[in-house]
């Protein structure tokens, strides 16, 4: 392989990470604040990109079409932490993953209805749809960078609140004690319904920008709920740092290793059966790398040691 070709999929893993991190972001806030098992982060993912198309193909701006995709999922976001998860704190957590996957046929059923079952599409904006010549002669799509530099702002904002501002100290707090924080008088409802819609509008945004580079369809959100479980497992729960470190882990080992497997196995075998177990061996990767992280540290590589 050429070493142009390497640094693009290294750039396409970094991408897909980084996109990895607005999901599981979000879904390790909800997780290390409330203690609850989220299974329809993925729907609320979906419910930005549908947003995002139905604005872009009613404005023509995708800008718009970004802004409406944090406040559909935020609003949507808020709203089944009112009506359905406030109700869920108290339960174990069968009773959440039953509830919450309850929710995930509620907003694909629902989207169904609204938009139908055929895909929508989500164009690139103009100034983005080129390519930018990189060093050493790397020609790469603009809008992937672009995404990159997205990802990368996002993680140095959540740091910034989550390190610098009073919801960011009430968030730590609500993870270590969260009777201590209510006693003291913080609305622990309010911090939670928060939580919720900030996780909502982070997937929101990710299912937006992802949408311009695939199609927006009904049950989109669900392959990447997995893959941001696998995340959060890596990174540790609670970790904004650990979600970004594990999703670029993530990106990067799902990426190369449906690249440099099947080369690998050429070395051994012949062209069709070295593509067959490569690919087959590339798809299992990220879930090596769960388990050996897991074996060397159980709480992920930035939980709180038991």
């Amino acid at each position: 392989m050429s070493p142009i070709l390497l640094a693009e999929q290294v750039l396409n893993g970094l991408q897909s990470g980084v996109m990895l991190f607005l999901m599981a972001a979000g879904l390790t806030l909800i997780f290390g604040v409330m203690g609850l098992i989220n299974l329809a982060h993925g729907s609320l993912y979906m419910v930005g990109a549908f947003a995002a198309a139905a604005v872009a193909g009613l404005t023509g701006s995708f800008l718009l079409a970004l802004v409406a995709a944090l406040a559909a999922a935020a609003a949507a976001g808020a709203l089944v932490e009112l009506l359905v998860i406030r109700r869920l704190y108290a339960k174990d957590h069968l009773d959440q993953v039953l509830a919450t996957f309850a929710l995930i046929l509620i907003f694909s059923e629902g989207t169904r209805w609204l938009f139908g079952s055929f895909p929508l599409y989500l164009d690139i904006p103009e100034a983005l749809s080129g390519t930018v010549t990189l060093p050493g002669g790397i020609a790469y799509p603009a809008y992937r960078l672009a995404l990159i530099g997205v990802g990368i702002a996002v993680a140095l904002g959540l740091w910034w609140l989550n390190a610098r501002t009073r919801l960011g100290i009430r968030i730590r707090a609500g993870e270590n004690d969260r009777e201590m924080i209510a006693a003291l008088g913080v609305d622990i409802s309010k911090l939670y319904t928060l939580v919720f819609a900030l996780g909502a509008a982070l997937a929101g945004l990710a299912g937006a920008l992802v949408g311009a580079i695939q199609s927006v369809q009904v049950g989109m959100g669900e392959p990447v709920l997995i893959l941001a479980f696998v995340v959060i497992v890596i990174g540790g729960i609670g970790s904004i740092k650990g979600a970004l470190i594990g999703a670029l882990l993530v990106g990067l080992t799902d990426t190369l290793g449906g690249v440099l497997l099947p080369e690998l196995f050429k070395l051994f075998t012949d062209p069709a059966s070295a593509a067959a177990s490569g690919s087959a061996f590339a798809s299992m990767a990220i879930y090596i790398l769960m388990a050996a992280v897991l074996i060397w540290r159980p709480t992920g590589l930035f939980g709180a040691r038991a």
